[in-house]
């Protein structure tokens, strides 16, 4: 269970696929002016995701090598059809505020990067939660840049009014609002990532190292070479 836990947060946090791969950036800009649209772009995309690397890793040994990336793209493009008509009939709003984006999931890099680096290469049980946490991953970024951009933007969050018209910040609810804020997140996930490394005590690895015969004008180098080195010093003298 470690290993799952590890492989889910991994795309959660350590590459998440906006913040840290960079990739998939077009529709997250494009459909991010309203949390409904970041959560149901989202969980789109997660579900297509998941499915994907999941008949991919379970079908992976019939894939003949010479034509995978067609097949991927048919298994892709059979999974996005699905969630399409789904939300054309079960939330026609939100499918028409979206758009173009979500026939577009078919071409998406995050899909297409983890079903051929990941999915193909691995067993099931770590394809499911590479899956979630990836399309998970891109669910929270793209809801919190969504967040910023519809509340100052517009002054709503899910149509209540929060902020009066007057106080509202147009500049949020066009295309460069969108990459403003995604720089935001970005300048704010490296700046965590800085003060949670923690610094490396030289003092600390030398007293580590004296206790295998090192000493600090050889800290580093293995007794064994310096014995010799010694020795064959001596030997010259």
């Amino acid at each position: 269970m470690k290993r799952f836990f590890g492989i889910f947060t991994n795309g959660l946090v350590r590459e998440n696929p906006l913040l840290i791969l960079m990739i998939g950036l077009c529709s997250a800009l494009a459909v991010t002016t309203k949390v409904a649209n970041g959560i149901g772009m989202g969980l789109a995309m997660t579900f297509v995701l998941l499915m994907s690397e999941v008949v991919i890793s379970l079908f992976k040994k019939l894939i003949p090598d010479s034509i995978r990336i067609p097949v991927f793209i048919i298994i892709i493009a059979a999974f996005t059809t699905v969630i399409d008509y789904v939300l054309k009939a079960w939330f026609p709003e939100l499918s028409k505020a979206m758009g173009v984006f979500i026939p577009l999931i078919v071409v998406n890099c995050i899909i297409m990067g983890r079903v051929e680096g990941f999915a193909y290469k691995s067993p099931l049980g770590d394809v499911i939660f590479d899956s979630l946490g990836m399309g998970l991953g891109y669910t929270w970024v793209l809801t919190g840049i969504s967040f910023v951009r519809e509340l100052l933007g517009s002054g709503a969050i899910l149509d209540y009014m929060i902020i009066p018209q007057d106080y509202q910040i147009m500049f949020f609810a066009l295309p460069p609002g969108g990459f403003f804020v995604f720089a935001l997140f970005i300048s704010l996930n490296l700046f965590i990532r800085s003060k949670l490394k923690k610094p490396v005590s030289q003092t600390a690895d030398c007293e580590g190292c004296s206790a295998h015969g090192c000493t600090v004008t050889n800290c580093g180098i293995p007794e064994s070479l310096t014995t010799s080195a010694s020795g064959q010093t001596s030997k010259e003298g």
